[in-house]
């Protein structure tokens, strides 16, 4: 049964994602400069006054964050008094309140230094890829806290007999962050100049007019087909014996959301990238990401069993 703890890790990771998707929106929205180049205030207001429909979505995105700021804190402080010291859930919150950290200072820098809404400088493409490399590192430190705190062995990197096993595991967690990395920049070309057409965006992709970022686009769904195929035929086969059934249960969602996120994507190109399905994209690819962390937690877990690993490095407490 799990742990009162590993509930609320879990918890603290889902409303992570959904905080996450928001932001997503206040981007997809161009709510971005809703308040100003004020941060934490809102146009200098702690709540402000006769806002508007921007305002609002701003704000509440900020208000969301800061919720889940607290979430992190609170899973923080509750997992070292509950679990002992050396157990690998005190490792996985304290990197969660790092990222989470990290994710506020670039949220704000964002914000402060007007990389919002429609402007087009490199700086604030270069920002939103950096973004979601940190958001994509606090979702996998938030899985991990989780997956240690319900029962899961710690990771062991020893590389003897298994050297392939680590290798094509973080060729697939790379990959999948320079594809999040890309989609970002896609996500800001699509943002700057959104096609009236099909053709009309993939003339543009390929025009030597178009500027450099714009045409940068054409490498996501490139790189995504890569990946996607990588972990459909390779990461989701990694040796079950290796894995436990979160192991099992992961490398089933890394195939079948590896094929679906595609989908998801040819079918947001069709489309011409409404707000809709930009959030359903980019929430399955966050699912994607967390399933590929634990599948890797699973299948490099130490040999230990669940009483080896509380005499070496304590337990959580239920």
């Amino acid at each position: 049964m799990k742990s009162k703890l590993a509930r609320f890790a879990w918890f603290v990771l889902g409303y992570n994602v959904l905080v996450i998707a928001w932001g997503a929106y206040v981007r997809a929205t161009g709510s971005g400069a809703g308040c100003g180049a004020h941060w934490p205030l809102c146009n200098g207001e702690v709540i402000p006054r006769a806002p508007s429909t921007e305002m609002l979505v701003e704000f509440s995105h900020r208000v969301t964050s800061g919720l889940a700021l607290v979430a992190v804190v609170a899973l923080l402080v509750w997992t070292f008094r509950a679990c002992e010291k050396g157990h690998p859930a005190r490792r996985g919150a304290v990197l969660s309140m790092t990222f989470m950290l990290t994710e506020a200072a670039l949220g704000a820098g964002l914000v402060l230094f007007r990389l919002v809404a429609g402007d087009p400088s490199v700086a604030h493409a270069v920002a939103m890829a950096a973004h979601l490399a940190n958001t994509f590192l606090l979702l996998a430190s938030l899985a991990l806290t989780a997956h240690w705190a319900a029962g899961g062995a710690d990771v062991s990197l020893a590389l003897a007999g298994r050297g392939r096993l680590v290798g094509t595991l973080a060729a697939g967690l790379v990959g999948l962050l320079l594809v999040g990395k890309s989609g970002a920049i896609a996500a800001f070309g699509d943002m700057l100049a959104p096609a009236r057409s099909l053709a009309e965006g993939v003339t543009a992709d390929f025009s030597p007019a178009t500027s450099l970022l714009m045409r940068l686009r054409v490498l996501h769904p490139a790189l995504a087909m890569v990946v996607a195929g990588m972990l459909a035929f390779g990461v989701a086969r990694v040796p079950l014996a290796f894995s436990t059934p979160t192991g099992r249960i992961a490398s089933r969602a890394v195939a079948g959301l590896a094929a679906a996120e595609v989908c998801a994507g040819f079918l947001n190109l069709w489309l011409l990238a409404p707000v809709g399905m930009q959030l359903v994209h980019l929430v399955m690819a966050d699912l994607l990401w967390i399933a590929l962390v634990l599948l890797a937690a699973s299948a490099l877990a130490t040999s230990q069993t669940k009483h080896e690993l509380a005499e070496r490095s304590g337990v959580c407490l239920p």
